[in-house]
């Protein structure tokens, strides 16, 4: 009887477990988009003035899962090349902004836009990808409708923004260059990661939990949302940038993905810079190599 009760125990902790990681990925806490909006604004990595003062319009795409996805559009003299920037993972397009300016300062087109279950984009789930990238199908779509077949388009994302890009290349391989920040390799080796440094658990059988709850409440099956697998089946250009001090993403896993196709892509790595804190760090050499990256690939 005893045994048979500390099975049970032991049953049902493996399942609460599998079961909270699952919704940590699914059900990420959000922060509410004028919250995100004052985060950037009061740590100094959005200006408000420029954004303020930019020209801008509010848009709105159909998602091909039945939800509209929210962004705006920062056009620039009619350039014929447009940046799409997908944000980090709790948050809204407001993390965008700070690149937005970059790329703008670079003679591009910017759409900025909130994720589905992120900002003032609908849906009920995050999925780091593996839904992610078909809107961010829909929003290339829409850019081309709007500003012209012939427009240049290329990618920005940070942290699951960037997983979202890197995964989007194994669908279109029609992308001019995606910048890659603080983007994970892979979400089960991330997970892994994450249960050994927060919870000091191993990776088996959690994982497998993890992956059979979410498969049964989205659809999605987790150990698809690999981001190297997409690098590994594409020529686009990518420029890896991470913080050489990320504890959230190892630093590694954009070295591991730099390496797949070296002879295109691009690594930068910033000392002394935390998850997604790489432009923030250093300003003018992120900015520098961003626009290195451009002209060795012809698109300045």
């Amino acid at each position: 009887m005893i045994i048979a009760i500390i099975i049970l125990v032991a049953v049902a902790f493996l399942v609460i477990v599998g079961f909270v990681l699952s919704n940590r990925v699914i059900k990420p806490r959000q922060i509410p988009y004028e919250e995100t909006y004052r985060i950037e604004v009061e740590n100094g990595r959005m200006d408000p003035d420029w954004f303020e003062e930019v020209e801008k319009e509010e848009i709105w795409v159909d998602s091909p899962y039945g939800y509209k996805l929210h962004g705006f559009l920062i056009p620039n003299d009619n350039s014929e090349r447009t940046v799409i920037i997908c944000h980090g993972i709790t948050y809204s397009l407001f993390g965008s902004i700070k690149y937005a300016k970059v790329f703008h300062k670079l003679g591009y087109n910017i759409i900025v836009y909130d994720h589905r279950n992120h900002g003032k984009s609908g849906g009920t789930n995050t999925t780091l990808g593996f839904y992610e990238k078909h809107d961010l199908a829909a929003v290339k779509k829409w850019v081309l409708e709007r500003l012209g077949a012939n427009t240049r388009i290329g990618l920005h994302g940070e942290s699951m923004g960037a997983a979202i890009a890197l995964q989007y290349l194994s669908l279109d391989n029609e992308i001019d260059f995606c910048v890659a920040d603080c983007g994970f390799s892979d979400l089960e080796e991330l997970l892994s990661v994450r249960l050994r440094e927060d919870f000091h658990l191993p990776s088996i059988p959690f994982i497998w939990l993890a992956r059979f709850f979410a498969k049964l409440l989205t659809g999605a099956n987790l150990k698809e949302v690999s981001p190297i697998k997409s690098v590994r089946e594409s020529s686009v250009p990518v420029m890896f940038a991470h913080g050489a001090e990320d504890h959230y993403v190892p630093t590694y896993m954009s070295e591991k993905m730099y390496r797949e196709n070296n002879s295109k892509n691009h690594l930068l790595v910033v000392p002394g810079a935390a998850h997604a804190a790489s432009l923030p760090t250093d300003p003018i050499t992120y900015e520098k190599e961003v626009e290195s990256f451009l002209r060795k690939h012809k698109l300045l």
